[in-house]
């Protein structure tokens, strides 16, 4: 059933249904136009018809009022197609030109005999025995009390269209026809401006004022669905991207895992040198498994930007930003030391609304760079709290965070918890500060690779802090370090 309205509805044209409504309205204003201007002739006529029955109706009485006999004058003259009626003072017809005055009753009921007797004049109006056909009635009072009449029948609207019947369904469909084709000419004038609306320009503007919010909405459709459109083509280059540059870092690892144990298979590698052959296998799975398991975050965090569904993040609860520092630091502390950096770990509790493992992967990623491109000798500064606060709530005027309050104080207002991690390493260009959250990018590719870096990480860091509605600030200068803050709102405080 449902279906069938559907279907009625997508029939129907909105050009048939202007046509059809002028062609009504022109049929129908015909025939009102007809039968008005018909009423105006006739009560016209009958007016006329009135105005020469009156003066007849002097004239005779003029003549019969020198008569010495009424009846006998009335018998001699020729009255035409007009009755005339002569009426004693008691109602008693005394004479007619069209009926035996025997047989006829008494008339001293009738209106226009009564109104004459009374005033000296009367007339009145009656539907004729034959159909469509008025009677008209004038009557004048004579000297000795008694009552001229005369009447004569007048077509009536119904007997006028009857009379012109051919004339007028003449008219009617001249009328329809040319109401046809003025409708059929007008429909398509003001149907083809709609019909002319191009859907796909962005510049079009409406035909009508009443199609103003239709228009204005389907350039909003159309802006929307380019950038759609641009941000599914930004989309697919970026996998193909990351196809591209996946499949190279893969590559890599996986030669040189599978050229190490061939030789030590083939037997072409000195028993006091396997050793370090199993070592390099060892190193080079480990940064397969690292990239392996970067990419799977990664495409997890991309599904559930995508589909607005957090779920695939696992479940968010109340997370402790100190604990996750803590755990983080003292996780890459056996790797700060082998690399002579020192970490330390500033701040206090801050409880937010979060995921447990992408905040850990957000602090390690940040921290395991800060590591990685030190200096020897080095350090690298863990901080975490609310901005420009300390661990009551209390601004703290020249708190070690009050610059990042500053900085920050145009997005994220004081009291927004953050972690910072801060570095004395070898810094960032300027042109490539940009660039460094861009998957696979790398300032220092061979120094990077050696030291087993996947050129995912800060991505890591990006998208997480975007499931955290988070930004990230990175400010950098060469040979001096790095500083590279996540501030959360405060919307997220559990």
């Amino acid at each position: 059933m449902n279906q069938l309205r559907l279907e009625e509805k997508s029939e129907r044209s909105l050009q048939r249904r202007v046509f059809l409504g002028f062609v009504t309205v022109a049929v129908v204003a015909t025939l009102v136009v007809t039968a008005v201007v018909t009423l105006i002739m006739q009560r016209s006529l009958i007016s006329d018809a009135h105005s020469q029955l009156g003066r007849e109706c002097w004239v005779l009485s003029s003549y019969l009022n020198e008569s010495s006999d009424d009846v006998q004058s009335l018998k001699m003259l020729d009255f035409d197609e007009e009755r005339a009626t002569l009426v004693a003072p008691d109602g008693t017809v005394l004479f007619d030109n069209e009926a035996n005055p025997a047989e006829m009753p008494n008339h001293k009921d009738r209106p226009e005999i009564a109104s004459a007797m009374a005033t000296g004049r009367g007339s009145a109006e009656r539907q004729s025995p034959t159909v469509g056909y008025v009677s008209i009635y004038e009557s004048i009072s004579l000297d000795d009390g008694s009552v001229l009449r005369l009447s004569e029948d007048r077509a009536g609207v119904l007997a006028q269209l009857g009379s012109y019947a051919g004339w007028v369904a003449l008219l009617i469909v001249l009328l329809a026809a040319l109401s046809w084709l003025v409708s059929l000419f007008v429909s398509r004038k003001l149907v083809q401006p709609i019909l002319d609306i191009d859907p796909s320009k962005p510049d079009r503007v409406s035909p009508y004022k009443e199609l103003e919010p239709l228009v204005d909405h389907l350039r909003e459709q159309q802006t929307q669905l380019e950038r759609q459109m641009d941000m599914l083509r930004d989309a697919d280059m970026m996998r193909q991207e990351f196809t591209a540059n996946v499949t190279h870092e893969l590559k890599t690892p996986i030669a040189s895992i599978s050229g190490a144990s061939e030789l030590i298979r083939e037997g072409l590698v000195r028993p006091e040198d396997v050793g370090d052959f199993a070592n390099r296998i060892y190193k080079e799975s480990q940064h397969l498994s690292n990239l392996v398991s970067d990419i799977l975050t990664l495409s997890k965090l991309d599904e559930s930007e995508r589909s607005k569904d957090m779920v695939l993040l696992g479940s968010s609860q109340p997370c402790d930003l100190r604990v996750i520092c803590r755990d983080v630091m003292e996780r890459y502390q056996h790797k700060a030391r082998q690399m002579d950096v020192h970490v330390v770990l500033e701040g206090y509790s801050v409880m937010i609304d979060g995921y447990p493992r992408l905040l850990d992967e957000l602090v390690g990623n940040l921290v395991s760079n800060a590591i990685r491109y030190n200096k020897k000798g080095g350090l690298v500064r863990i901080s975490c709290g609310r901005i420009g606060m300390d661990v009551n709530g209390n601004y703290v005027e020249g708190a070690p965070n009050k610059a990042a309050a500053d900085e920050a104080s145009e997005q994220w207002p004081l009291g927004s918890p953050f972690v910072r991690v801060s570095d004395t390493g070898v810094g960032i260009p300027a042109d490539s500060q940009d660039k460094v959250f861009e998957r696979f990018y790398r300032v220092h590719k061979s120094r990077s690779r050696a030291s087993g870096g996947t050129g995912l990480g800060l991505a890591i860091v990006k998208h997480s802090a975007t499931a955290h509605d988070a930004t990230v600030n990175l400010s950098s200068e060469l040979g001096k370090g790095t500083t590279i803050q996540v501030t959360f709102p405060s919307s997220r405080m559990a």
